[in-house]
């Protein structure tokens, strides 16, 4: 059982320095061969809380979201494992994701918009789905999957993330 694992569970996050707290701690206690499939609607903090990760781990930053570059490995700066951070949101498939040759065993893996299709790169996974409020405009109850919509977000709201470990 490693320092990660007693972050299983529920979180109630205030604000972006807490989530980045809660990546930083998560961060310390994983090891390369872990893989972090990140859920959550746009601005929900996916990246955020990879820069506490990131932090956590001691690699070399900035850690800005991979969305129009796929993927960036950023090298550990204390001897640990790197770090690779990618984005599926504009992948079609599990197939282009795999495409990328990504070190799962060698690296720490944070993979936002993962679900469904990262989770063939490891047996196991943690699974962090971040939850926050949307709407103020009726968007949220709109007909039809909102999560990758552009809608007007509370950029202050707390957050809600969910630990797990898959399967």
């Amino acid at each position: 059982m490693s320092v990660a694992d007693d972050l299983l569970g529920t979180h109630d996050v205030v604000d972006a320095q807490a989530m980045e707290n809660l990546g930083r701690r998560l961060g310390a206690g994983l090891a390369a061969g872990d893989l972090l499939v990140l859920t959550g609607p746009l601005g929900a903090g996916k990246t955020t809380l990879t820069r506490g990760i990131a932090a956590g781990l001691g690699v070399r930053g900035p850690i800005q979201s991979p969305t129009f570059v796929i993927a960036r490995t950023h090298p550990s700066l204390i001897g640990g494992a790197p770090l690779v951070h990618a984005d599926a949101y504009r992948l079609g498939s599990a197939l282009e994701l795999d495409d990328l040759d990504i070190d799962a065993d060698g690296s720490v893996v944070v993979v936002e918009w993962g679900r469904g299709m990262a989770e063939g790169l490891r047996e196991v996974w943690w699974e962090i789905e971040i939850e926050r409020p949307v709407g103020g405009r009726g968007a949220d109850t709109m007909c039809g999957d909102l999560s990758r919509a552009t809608i007007e977000l509370d950029a202050d709201a707390p957050r809600v993330v969910t630990i797990a470990r898959r399967p």
